[in-house]
């Protein structure tokens, strides 16, 4: 879940519990000078932080049936 008040972006699980805080700064000279992102930039990696990762399955030659889950 991805609540979008400004700033942060806060990306919040299940139970509305904060697991990222993605900060950003809209004037030129205040993001030059703290490195912050854009917002879009901000937006962008809070959104991927709240995708669901699916999970890495590798195929062995032994064939489908024998995947090895790899993390």
């Amino acid at each position: 879940m991805l609540d979008v008040r400004w700033p942060p972006f806060i990306v919040r699980d299940a139970n509305r519990q904060a697991l990222a805080y993605v900060y950003c700064e809209e004037e030129p000279g205040r993001r030059a000078a703290a490195k912050l992102l854009t917002r879009d930039e901000a937006r962008r990696i809070a959104a991927n932080i709240a995708t669901p990762a699916s999970p890495l399955v590798a195929q062995s030659p032994a064939g489908p049936s024998a995947a090895i889950l790899s993390v």
